[in-house]
């Protein structure tokens, strides 16, 4: 293992490299959950604007390694372990655990069964803090082409992977989080995203 130091730079370095390597739309995805997170850190006193927007950004840093489903995950765990992002790692995990169950998952499982059975247990033993669900809710509030209302990014994850049983639990469990953190700024999450509400209809 390598040390880096997790820096906003460094962090936005790694996703350029990233996008060199795995070109797509998820580098701006990535980029506007970032500044959602950093949006909504902003107004809560116990939250770093600064580790928020890095996490953000990092979240799906396993895209590096090409097109996949549930493999960006472990790809983006080993990738920020092996420069010592300990938290950027767990994210690259939670973010898509908003409930702590692999079952719970609407991708593929395109990874070994040893791979299977690590982000079973990791899942399971994880202790969520704030900026495990700050990353969840805003990665369900932004799109590549800006941020958007939760029911929109819903439906766009449904097109793209089709119903999974488990989708009510989490959207009801992101609703959860989102009620949670308007309770910490005294406002609606919507008003700390600009153009939010023009993005989410046209």
């Amino acid at each position: 293992m390598y040390k880096i130091e997790l820096t906003r730079e460094s962090a936005e370095q790694a996703l350029r490299n990233a996008e060199k390597s795995n070109p797509g739309r998820w580098g701006d995805h990535s980029r506007y959950v970032a500044m959602a997170c950093e949006n909504i850190a902003r107004h809560c006193p116990d939250l770093s604007e600064n580790t928020a927007y890095i996490l953000g950004l990092l979240h799906d840093i396993g895209r590096y390694a090409g097109v996949s489903s549930e493999k960006h995950l472990i790809d983006g765990y080993r990738y920020c372990m092996e420069r010592g992002w300990e938290k950027a790692a767990q994210i690259c995990i939670s973010h898509a655990f908003v409930i702590r169950d692999i079952n719970t998952s609407i991708g593929i499982f395109d990874v070994t069964e040893e791979e299977y059975q690590f982000i079973k247990s990791f899942v399971e033993n994880a202790v969520y803090d704030d900026y495990d669900r700050l990353v969840q809710m805003c990665d369900a509030l932004a799109l590549p082409t800006g941020f958007c209302i939760l029911e929109k990014r819903f439906v766009d994850v449904a097109i793209r992977y089709g119903i999974h049983p488990a989708m009510p639990e989490r959207w009801k469990k992101t609703f959860e989080i989102k009620g949670m953190f308007e309770n910490k700024i005294g406002s609606s999450i919507y008003d700390l995203l600009p153009g939010v509400i023009e993005n989410s209809f046209r």
